[in-house]
């Protein structure tokens, strides 16, 4: 019989799993207990015991397995120095790091494309395209493309190879492949118009100022359709604005975005226009979920409150990754992970992880 409602209900009693007896075999089937299983012939805390170590040594792998080599530091040292006898593993920086590198070099489908922009120049934007471009080339088995889509003369090649490497000959231009692209039918072909900086494939941009801003959506949905059929991962320069002639066409093939920023109020500023203008003009997902990365470029003031930039531009994006000052970025050289600070390097590498993250 049910109890009345009326009636106090009798609070039930949790056994911890440390006083529960475990079943005989006899009793999980239902059958009543053998007389070997009866009770009182072993105690129950000793049979609770046993009935512990047996399941623990049921799920005990048969090779232990050992932790991972360390990469570097005093863990490292003593890995060496005692032939591999002392190791106390990776370090959580380590460790940190190699999750980075299982999300960069994440197997894609298909191809995917991430476009880099801003409202002001000299902001970050192309030393974040290599950068993030050389994180990926590094980490993923695939080869990654850049492509300098910038109206204004773009400088990515130089960025990515260096000055010296093209001042013998002037690299094919995006306009110079356009102008061909019906021929192109094989990587191999188009490889002929991309130079090549380590892993990492690019193509240059247009350097006649009569000729640079004439790219138009269509001629660049050409471009990328052929593009898409051979790199899993394309990053896009798109020069500064979001309103010349091929942008329409960038966003609307664009996975997602990276947004450049930087620590002076302009920078910051017009970054949240960036983000506003893409939301009110059907990008509203492209902003939702961009990454915005702040250069620490310019030495300003200590007036300017960095962690209040920060905290603005967080609330508006999917991902904030703050790239510190680096000589090696700022000098306006080539862009060599070799020569990046740690945290520089580490911070390029958050960066394409997000990407890659965000590619469905």
């Amino acid at each position: 019989m049910s109890p009345s409602p009326d009636e106090p209900q009798r609070p039930v009693e949790l056994m911890r799993p440390a006083e529960a007896t475990p079943l005989t075999q006899n009793q999980r089937r239902g059958d009543a207990p053998s007389p070997a299983e009866q009770p009182g012939d072993e105690p129950r805390e000793l049979r609770t015991r046993a009935e512990r170590r047996r399941l623990a040594d049921a799920g005990r792998p048969f090779i232990s397995v050992a932790p991972e080599r360390p990469q570097g530091g005093l863990r490292r040292f003593l890995y060496t120095a005692t032939g591999g006898v002392i190791n106390i593993g990776p370090s959580q920086k380590e460790l940190q790091e190699q999750e980075l590198i299982e999300r960069i070099s994440r197997p894609l489908q298909g191809s995917h494309t991430t476009a880099v922009l801003s409202l002001k120049g000299g902001i970050g934007k192309t030393s974040t395209t290599v950068g993030i471009g050389m994180a990926l080339a590094q980490h993923r088995g695939d080869i990654p493309c850049a492509i300098d889509a910038n109206p204004d003369s773009g400088d990515l090649v130089e960025r990515a190879l260096g000055e010296r490497a093209i001042q013998a000959h002037q690299p094919p231009s995006i306009t110079d492949l356009l102008k061909q692209l019906g021929q192109v039918d094989s990587l191999t072909a188009l490889q002929g118009y991309l130079q090549q900086a380590g892993r990492l494939h690019v193509l240059a941009g247009e350097q006649d100022p009569a000729l640079s801003d004439s790219l138009t959506a269509e001629e660049w949905r050409r471009i990328h359709a052929e593009f898409a059929k051979y790199y899993s991962v394309i990053v896009t320069d798109c020069g500064t604005g979001v309103t010349h002639n091929a942008m329409k066409g960038i966003l609307h093939t664009a996975d997602n975005i990276v947004i450049a920023a930087g620590f002076a109020v302009s920078g910051a500023q017009r970054a949240l226009q960036t983000l506003n203008w893409l939301a009110n003009h059907g990008y509203e997902r492209l902003a939702r979920e961009s990454i915005v990365v702040i250069t620490d470029k310019e030495r300003v003031s200590d007036r300017v409150d960095k962690q209040a930039i920060q905290e603005s531009l967080r609330g508006y994006c999917g991902k904030l990754v703050v790239v510190p000052f680096d000589r090696a970025v700022v000098d306006g050289d080539r862009i060599n992970l070799d020569m990046l600070q740690e945290e520089t390097r580490r911070a390029y590498m958050n960066i394409a992880a997000a990407m890659v993250d965000g590619y469905k």
